[in-house]
């Protein structure tokens, strides 16, 4: 569990808002924060919460502006930078599924991530990923989902990576788009910036490149890394900045 308390301009650089948008979200009450001493704070278990739910509901120019501020405080945009090859191997990805429930796929998801030697309790993981799913479910419309612990606990893990499951049969998720979910990335990561900033690159590699068809036309786990790569390429190419 994440203890700590921000103020306000600490949970602006932490979260790469403004801080007169945060004091916006503040006044409407868009967002969970307590009074203490007369003045406002935030936890970083609630705000971990409610920043990826809020990532997640992004699309368009929102979900392209939040990716823009959060890569260039948190990553090198240099021509040679990429995340993907650092968090995710062919062997970690399934290309073939066999789950056909929301249970069932969670409990897979979490094999493939412990099958990753990286993973030190996986039991753990799969009570955190339950209970965020309790929440509110993380697929996405267009047939995605991006799984991920209600809270981020460095002792789950000896690293940050990512896990990626192709379904055989299209299982129910409760996308927002009523459609049924094959396509699921399961992200364990140790460092809070890093996994909001891996929602909203995973987001746009999805919406903003032909990831998701390349995908499930992909035949081995090696073709649908290689797609993987080539999207977040793609993505990175966008974001350079002239000269």
């Amino acid at each position: 569990m994440s203890y700590r308390v921000f103020n306000l301009d600490e949970l602006a650089e932490y979260l790469h808002v403004k801080k007169s948008d945060l004091e916006g979200l503040v006044r409407r009450k868009e967002i969970p924060f307590d009074q203490q001493g007369g003045r406002v704070v935030f936890r970083q278990a609630d705000v971990d919460s409610w920043a990826s739910r809020r990532i997640l509901g992004f699309s368009g120019r929102d979900l392209a502006d939040y990716h823009q501020t959060s890569s260039a405080k948190a990553h090198d945009l240099s021509a040679k930078h990429a995340i993907i090859p650092e968090l995710v191997k062919a062997s970690y990805i399934d290309p073939a599924l066999k789950a056909k429930t929301k249970a069932s796929v969670i409990r897979a998801m979490v094999k493939l991530a412990d099958q990753t030697e990286l993973l030190n309790y996986p039991d753990d993981l799969l009570t955190a990923i339950q209970q965020r799913e309790q929440m509110c479910s993380t697929a996405l419309a267009g047939g995605i989902a991006l799984l991920h612990a209600k809270n981020h606990e460095p002792y789950l893990s000896e690293d940050t990576f990512i896990v990626l499951g192709r379904a055989v049969q299209p299982v129910p998720f409760g996308s927002p788009d009523g459609r049924t979910t094959d396509i699921f990335f399961l992200l364990c990561t140790q460092d809070d910036r890093i996994h909001l900033h891996l929602l909203a690159r995973l987001c746009m590699m999805c919406y903003h490149t032909n990831l998701l068809m390349d995908l499930r036309e992909a035949h081995e786990a090696q073709e649908m890394l290689n797609v993987l790569l080539a999207a977040e390429e793609e993505i990175i190419r966008e974001l350079r900045i002239p000269g």
